[in-house]
């Protein structure tokens, strides 16, 4: 059998280094009244903030692969305006969870969440996921479709393999992450990588080089999946996606499940939280406000 190892920072020393580079972070762009929890799930702590009032479920943010909560601090505000918003750091990404065990596949995935929302009091959420969060997302909608209220999906990932193009990609932005700044914010453009122009997070993600993240490749989700999916989606795709033919996968997702809404934003890519927020915060708030119950 094979075991999947734990992620984790590779010394005392880049673990301090990191909290130091996140708390200033979280102190510069996240709403300082932002109250902190810190739950214990089956898989490790686990940091999650609440933000924001009014009625309704809750959105639930969950980043990409080697993001955590303070990646949606462009959206938090805005979509926080009409009910909560939580935004969770996953276990087993650099952030303020602790992993105290591997997570090796959907299901577990979808049994880590299901301990947050637990932990938190939430019967039912507004899942909204980034790349691999998307991912996870749908395998807590697949397998715990009561506490899901609506999914959105932000260029998700799971949706076939992983290419050269996608993966010379990222280690093109990881490269121009690290030149000055001005170099950095000009590679953003020519790479198509938004993430690049933000310095909070620039310098956080410069801070995540003594972590190694363990988590396995998510498996593709499949038609049968799709099909079975019972609670509502919208799936925001970036016309220029980096990690497969948006186009495509959105006749694809329309195709198998027509309950599913699919929108391909032009001039976007892998990007599309970063690059185009408002219309990313906009699309998410009008999608769940119209499943809201009118009397």
């Amino acid at each position: 059998m094979t075991v999947v190892p734990i992620s984790q920072f590779t010394s005392d020393r880049a673990r301090v280094r990191f909290l130091d580079a996140y708390e200033r972070t979280r102190r510069r762009v996240w709403p300082a009244d932002a109250v902190a929890v810190d739950l214990p799930t089956t898989f490790g702590a686990t940091r999650a903030y609440r933000w924001g009032e009014g009625a309704g479920a809750p959105f639930v943010l969950l980043p990409g692969a080697g993001g955590n909560a303070l990646s949606w601090h462009p959206h938090v505000r805005r979509l926080g305006r009409d009910r909560p918003v939580i935004a969770v750091d996953p276990v087993g990404e650099p952030g303020g969870s602790v992993q105290s065990r591997p997570l090796d596949g959907g299901v577990d995935w979808a049994r880590w969440l299901d301990g947050v929302l637990s932990g938190l009091d939430v019967d039912r959420a507004h899942l909204v996921g980034c790349s691999f969060g998307g991912w996870v997302a749908l395998q807590h909608a697949l397998h715990s479709p009561a506490r899901v209220a609506s999914v959105v999906l932000l260029d998700p990932a799971g949706f076939g393999r992983v290419g050269g193009r996608f993966l010379a990609w990222v280690l093109l932005g990881g490269v121009a992450g690290l030149a000055p700044a001005a170099v950095r914010r000009g590679a953003a453009r020519l790479l198509r990588n938004a993430t690049l122009r933000d310095d909070d997070l620039m310098g956080l993600m410069r801070a995540t080089l003594g972590y190694r993240r363990r988590h396995p490749a998510p498996h593709s989700v499949t038609d049968e999946e799709l099909r079975g999916l019972a609670v509502p989606v919208l799936a925001l795709l970036g016309e220029r996606s980096q990690m497969y033919d948006a186009r495509a996968l959105a006749d694809r997702l329309i195709a198998v499940n027509p309950a599913i809404r699919a929108e391909v934003i032009p001039g976007a890519g892998h990007d599309l939280p970063l690059s185009h927020p408002d219309l990313v915060a906009d699309r998410t708030a009008t999608f769940v406000t119209a499943l809201d119950p009118h009397p």
